[in-house]
């Protein structure tokens, strides 16, 4: 369990995370839930388009994980398609097997949550985990995402959720 002492941040991810960002992409459980994807980090790392924030979670100054938020109209691949305005998109993993089942996802997605909806003209949050990826359904419904679609990325084979912003702000009303 996490010590109530530990407190969770987001930071933007820099050059400096490089060979730590590296690492996380050679373990097996980050391989499994992204088997196809090359994040290009050196590149990456180096770019800051609007569109999109790459960030490092940490606690107490020692990173666990990385969380990645893209206007998904706005992003330059066009990944998610034609898609209208006010709609961001989360990719999100824990770098170190033995940080999983801690609590740190939540945290991490809470937080990336949060950060998405204080812009007013975000409407919602989508997430594309493989459909083999039971255990991050889960996670994702646990957080109030409603299934929305299959869909074919490349080649891999996902489940489409999303977050509406008024169920989040319903979810942390009560």
């Amino acid at each position: 369990m996490k010590n109530k002492e530990e407190r969770l941040i987001l930071r933007t991810a820099t050059l400096d995370d490089l060979e730590i960002l590296k690492y996380w992409d050679r373990q097996a459980h980050v391989i499994e839930s992204d088997p196809n994807d090359e994040w290009s980090w050196e590149t990456e790392l180096a770019r800051n388009p609007a569109w999109r924030e790459q960030l490092m979670a940490e606690i107490e100054g020692n990173p666990i994980g990385f969380v990645q938020i893209i206007d998904a109209e706005e992003e330059e691949s066009h990944y998610w398609g034609e898609i209208e305005a006010g709609f961001r998109a989360l990719d999100i993993w824990i770098g170190e097997e033995r940080n999983l089942g801690k609590g740190y996802g939540t945290d991490m997605m809470k937080l990336a949550i949060g950060r998405c909806f204080e812009q007013e003209n975000v409407k919602a949050i989508l997430i594309d985990p493989l459909t083999s990826n039971v255990k991050a359904h889960r996670f994702y419904e646990r957080l109030g995402f409603k299934f929305l679609r299959e869909q074919q990325f490349g080649e891999d084979h996902c489940l489409v959720y999303w977050l509406e912003r008024e169920e989040w702000i319903k979810s942390i009303e009560k």
